[in-house]
């Protein structure tokens, strides 16, 4: 299914796909260059907005967790790609354990787990599931709706290992994001690779540290490609020692959403777009599309009325909001479905390692195109991507489906070299480097 765009493709969109198209070998050659010498996370999805003048990352998650939107086709991809990753951290990895995010009734995320689990098994690992859930006692089956069943084991700490009964495994593997801390079970492990790693997690994550170093990735890209690196990098600003609660902190924040309003007019009326400029205020860390908010003028921050502050004051796991990133707002006029359930959409590309192995549509039908799309009402269009991300087709037009779909993989394979330059930076051994420097 290809997304019916509501803008014609004449205008900045097309000639930045052209452009990738044209200068394929060349981005190919420089991401290589920089694979070798940086290591990217175990996997990651990346929320992507397509504006018809822009494209751009907003979010970037290090847990993804709906691999069961992935297009069936595209497996074979996420097993050859989970081979690679595992094959660079411990070739002789035999058993692996998994521990999911703290859900016994979604069900919606737990086929995402089992399809995780089908997805390593295929690489030939011993796979089981251990749970972070202090009921989980005992071995708990759960029954999904399409007829599998997922087990559930307590966790078995020793020492300085981390197992389950009678199963000691090489690798651990996190698709549990950590918002609400580093439990203590995790702590202190050696001797077993723990992805990703355990400062990955929003425990100590921070979404302006990730677009920090995207925009040092996409300045560069765009040198190399020769484009504005605005087209495909949102403006961003940072606000501290926020209390939606109590009103601390709306001066900061009033101040850098006009600041941010300001860079993107500039840029709107250099390319003559006649969109409104709106921001988005989220919190630092953080997802499920909490704390999160939608704001085309400054004066909006300061009126929050007592409904909007307590919307903004708690992210999952009850944590308090104390820091927010004020982002550049990315229209997407992407729409997916038929007239009747048709709704703004936003391509989610997913990766393993370096590679792009698939990515569906977000879509909600009640939700406009300068509005958060994660949030209740939202559906996913899983065979959204007829194609893989890494194909592009020189004899087709730039924005025929192939070519669409490798601007997106090219993007998001941007904000997965971020990623991983942002986890260097804040590993436990840098900070400590950097404080001694200072």
């Amino acid at each position: 299914m290809v997304p019916h765009l509501t803008t014609a493709l004449t205008g900045p969109l097309l000639a930045l796909e052209a452009n990738f198209l044209d200068a394929t070998p060349d981005i190919e050659r420089w991401l290589r260059g920089m694979w070798q010498e940086h290591t990217p996370p175990f996997y990651g999805s990346v929320d992507l907005r397509n504006s018809g003048f822009k494209l751009a990352p907003v979010d970037m998650n290090l847990f993804p967790g709906g691999f069961n939107n992935l297009n069936s086709a595209f497996l074979p991809l996420c097993v050859q790609a989970a081979m690679t990753a595992i094959d660079k951290i411990c070739p002789s990895a035999k058993s692996l354990l998994l521990i999911p995010e703290n859900h016994t009734r979604n069900l919606f995320y737990l086929q995402n787990v089992a399809q995780l689990v089908a997805i390593l098994r295929l690489t030939g690992l011993n796979v089981r599931i251990g749970s972070l859930l202090p009921e989980i006692v005992k071995p708990t089956p759960i029954e999904l709706p399409n007829g599998t069943t997922l087990l559930l084991e307590p966790l078995v700490r020793s020492q300085y290992r981390l197992g389950l009964e009678g199963f000691d495994p090489c690798v651990i593997l996190l698709n549990n994001d950590l918002s609400a801390g580093i439990p203590a079970v995790l702590q202190s492990l050696e001797e077993q690779f723990v992805l990703p790693p355990l400062h990955a997690g929003w425990a100590v994550r921070r979404k302006s540290t990730h677009f920090a170093a995207y925009d040092e990735v996409a300045g560069e890209f765009a040198q190399l490609v020769g484009i504005d690196p605005w087209q495909i990098n949102p403006y961003f600003a940072v606000c501290s020692s926020v209390n939606f609660y109590e009103r601390q902190g709306e001066e900061c924040l009033s101040s850098s959403v006009d600041a941010v309003l300001g860079l993107i007019r500039k840029k709107y009326k250099e390319y003559g777009i006649e969109e409104t400029p709106y921001v988005v205020v989220k919190a630092d860390a953080g997802t499920y599309g909490m704390g999160i908010m939608t704001v085309k003028d400054a004066s909006e921050i300061t009126g929050l009325n007592r409904k909007q502050r307590n919307k903004m004051s708690v992210i999952k796991e009850g944590v308090n909001v104390s820091q927010v990133i004020i982002q550049e707002g990315v229209h997407t006029h992407e729409r997916v479905g038929k007239e009747d359930q048709e709704g703004v959409a936003e391509p989610v590309v997913y990766m393993i390692d370096r590679y792009v192995v698939g990515g569906f549509y977000r879509v909600h039908s009640g939700r406009e195109k300068d509005e958060n799309l994660n949030a209740p009402g939202m559906r996913f269009e899983p065979q959204a991507f007829e194609t893989s991300c890494s194909l592009p087709d020189q004899c087709q037009n730039p924005d025929a489906p192939p070519n669409r779909f490798y601007a997106y993989g090219v993007v998001a394979r941007l904000a997965q070299l971020a990623a991983s330059l942002e986890l260097e930076r804040t590993t436990p051994a840098a900070v400590e480097d950097m404080a001694v420097s200072l």
